[in-house]
């Protein structure tokens, strides 16, 4: 178990704080692109800080303060320009840097009007794989790391976002907890379609292990063979706030103390008799995580993770755990926490920041599915495939809810839907 105090440096996002202070040293993955295709201004909440997210008429996004320096009216409510987001009670212009560019009544009236003091918050944003990337921290802003799976062609991608009312923290331990899958996922699951037995293959070892991105962790289930690549290659608790599994990335980002953005990007390679295959936009929907009657929904892989970390409590008391050897991974990674909290501290880059450009253009990533995701199949092997036949047969496992017209893209891009 942590002490409170300990519990606190975990949860605690806002600026100043040590954790706050800490994963503004990263970008964060905030929305998808494909979400300004009908809507230019978004108001949005990260890490305590009200902001709005928009694209100018210049095609530029700009992340700025959720209020107008002047008289403090919702910048939500005004209008994108060529260069910028203009507040709609008294005109003034902001750039994406927060910079004032234009106070119209004191350009008009004053010879020398002067913008000093009006500057507001405005972090970088970036557009990476469908996904928009935000930057909230000191200078000089490091590389947004481009991971390689962003950069595999023939490719259908979309983007889940979900809202989970809970700390960002008990979401990102979930990805250092391989057996909950036995239970949550899969006992659970036959629970929920009636079976009375908990007939899951059981957990026989795990381990973890770190790597300059994060941890991996590794295990063996009954009926697993030695060499299988759960045991050889891993998953990943993607540092800091990341989950990959060799086809999606799942992120767990802090809107304040008491709330999450998940944000989840998916991949499936189209089958080889449908390549070249190039995606246009890149579709973005949202999860909803309860029904018409207000109950958790349980149906699917994220939703399943969600109540249980909504379960846990708004921010989880952890002075009242009592941890086993399956929570080895849960130690490490609030170990590691703790010691690059102190980097950061002490003015150093904590783990994962990339300076390099060249380095971050394509980053590599211990990867369970490469073969079938760079190499592919013919659409009679996808049909045959476990994963990819129960996504043709059954839809989309990972979040409730995904809209008729995404699978509909969906089924074109694969070849199963009439042109």
């Amino acid at each position: 178990m942590l002490t409170a105090d300990k519990n606190e440096m975990l949860v605690r996002v806002g600026p100043g704080t040590p954790m706050g202070e800490l994963l503004r040293r990263y970008w964060m993955p905030i929305g998808g692109a494909s979400e300004f295709e009908t809507m230019s201004i978004k108001p949005i909440r990260l890490m305590g800080e009200n902001l709005v997210l928009y694209k100018d008429q210049s095609g530029t996004f700009g992340l700025v303060d959720r209020h107008c320096p002047h008289r403090r009216a919702d910048m939500a409510n005004g209008w994108v320009e060529p260069n910028g987001i203009r507040c709609s009670y008294h005109g003034w212009l902001m750039d994406e840097t927060g910079q004032c560019i234009e106070q119209p009544f004191e350009d008009t009236t004053s010879p020398r009007p002067s913008k000093a003091g009006c500057k507001i918050a405005g972090y970088p944003v970036r557009e990476v794989a469908g996904l928009l990337w935000a930057y909230m921290g000191p200078q000089p802003t490091p590389e947004l790391p481009i991971w390689e799976p962003f950069t595999w062609g023939n490719g259908f991608r979309e983007i889940v976002l979900a809202d989970v009312p809970c700390n960002w923290f008990q979401c990102q331990e979930n990805s250092c907890d391989p057996v909950h899958f036995e239970w949550m996922h899969d006992n659970w699951s036959n629970r929920l379609r009636g079976d009375d037995i908990n007939a899951a293959a059981k957990h026989l070892k795990i381990k973890f292990e770190e790597f300059p991105h994060g941890l991996i962790y590794k295990r063996v289930r009954e009926g697993q063979p030695a060499d299988s690549v759960y045991w050889n290659v891993g998953r990943l608790a993607l540092w800091p706030n990341g989950f990959y599994l060799g086809s999606h990335f799942e992120w767990r980002v802090p809107v304040d103390d008491e709330n999450t953005l998940s944000v989840a990007w998916f991949f499936v390679r189209v089958p080889k008799d449908r390549e070249p295959y190039v995606q246009g936009s890149v579709p973005t929907w949202r999860s909803p995580i309860k029904d018409a009657q207000g109950r958790w929904i349980g149906s699917h892989v994220i939703n399943q993770d969600i109540v249980a970390w909504v379960g846990q409590g708004v921010i989880a008391d952890r002075t009242k755990e009592n941890l086993r050897s399956s929570d080895v991974g849960i130690s490490m990674m609030r170990q590691r926490f703790f010691s690059e909290m102190e980097a950061v501290a002490a003015g150093r880059d904590p783990m994962g920041v990339l300076r390099d450009p060249s380095a971050a253009k394509c980053v590599e990533l211990p990867n369970m599915s490469r073969k079938l995701n760079t190499e592919g199949v013919t659409f009679a092997e996808f049909k045959n495939h476990p994963l990819l036949k129960d996504r043709l047969i059954n839809g989309f496992r990972f979040h409730y809810g995904q809209p008729a017209q995404v699978r509909a893209e969906f089924e074109q891009a694969i070849g199963v839907a009439k042109a």
